[in-house]
């Protein structure tokens, strides 16, 4: 009786073992390295594919502890990725002419986008993130229940692959964004931004959009702006109006005096005497008229 109860809790405990792997829920205190991530969302990606079509992509559901990244999966025949290409999947573009290695007849795509979570595992010191990690991983597409499948080395052999990021945070005032890329093998590779937030690449792994930290921000230069809109600005327009008003005080000052001169040269014009002009050989002199009353004599008797 003790046996067939040991067992049964053996067998008990087996099952619920099983059916916490198949949930495949990640502890919340657990540090989960980005390798080991990209085994779980292969594993989801997977479980999305019931009864694919080819090329049509499936959203996969990921755990709650996980809320924010998003997962997809498609089924697509190798040949026509190899001559027709992917003109459109989320954000990559991929062109006509990748090949995987090895072979494999059908082979499915797997989309990351780790949001919120992708300082979490892809750390980057010295650098921000302008736009969330997106990833693009192949596996083999021949057995759809299969997990912890090994990756398909995919790889462009033209054309790069074209990652467009449809939002991406300004860089800071000064500062230089860069593409960024992480490998399989854990390096990684800066290249720059094309036109329209693009990267391009030659083969799969994560990519995103970095600006380093301590490039010049854009604080300095509002902080700027706004001295030179409250102070700056202000003590010019006041300089110049200040000088205006005494250059008009010195005009107004200055027509006063020589209009008051004027008045004063008038007013002695009209106190003073006309003179008479007479000639004398060649010269005008002035002359004053005549005395109306003749002089006295003191004395009108003489001695």
């Amino acid at each position: 009786m003790r046996v067939r109860t040991n067992l049964f809790m053996v067998f008990s405990l087996a099952c619920l073992l099983c059916v916490s792997l198949s949930s495949a829920q990640l502890p919340h205190d657990a540090v989960v390295s980005a390798r080991l991530l990209d085994a779980h969302l292969q594993d989801w990606a997977f479980k999305a594919l019931s009864g694919p079509i080819t090329g049509e992509p499936y959203d996969a559901q990921v755990p709650t502890n996980l809320t924010g990244i998003k997962v997809s999966a498609v089924r697509l025949r190798s040949g026509s990725l190899r001559t027709r290409g992917v003109q459109s999947y989320k954000e990559f573009e991929i062109p006509i002419g990748v090949a995987e290695s090895p072979y494999v007849e059908r082979l499915v795509l797997v989309y990351h986008n780790l949001g919120n979570w992708s300082h979490t595992f892809y750390p980057l010191p010295g650098y921000s993130y302008l736009a969330p990690v997106l990833g693009l991983l192949a596996y083999s597409g021949v057995n759809l229940s299969a997990s912890e499948l090994p990756e398909l080395d995919l790889r462009a052999s033209d054309k790069p692959l074209l990652v467009k990021f449809p939002y991406v945070e300004p860089a800071p005032f000064g500062a230089l964004a860069k593409c960024v890329y992480f490998d399989l093998h854990g390096s990684v590779q800066f290249d720059i931004v094309l036109p329209g937030n693009v990267c391009s690449t030659m083969q799969q792994g994560h990519f995103s959009i970095v600006v380093e930290s301590n490039a010049p921000s854009q604080a300095p230069s509002d902080g700027k702006n706004k001295f030179m809109l409250k102070i700056v600005v202000p003590s010019v327009v006041g300089g110049v109006l200040l000088l205006v008003t005494l250059w008009l005080l010195v005009v107004g000052v200055r027509r006063h005096r020589k209009r008051k001169s004027i008045q004063q040269l008038e007013g002695v014009a009209h106190s003073s005497e006309t003179l008479d002009i007479a000639y004398i050989g060649d010269t005008k002199v002035p002359s004053a008229f005549g005395t109306r009353t003749r002089a006295m004599i003191e004395n009108d008797y003489l001695p």
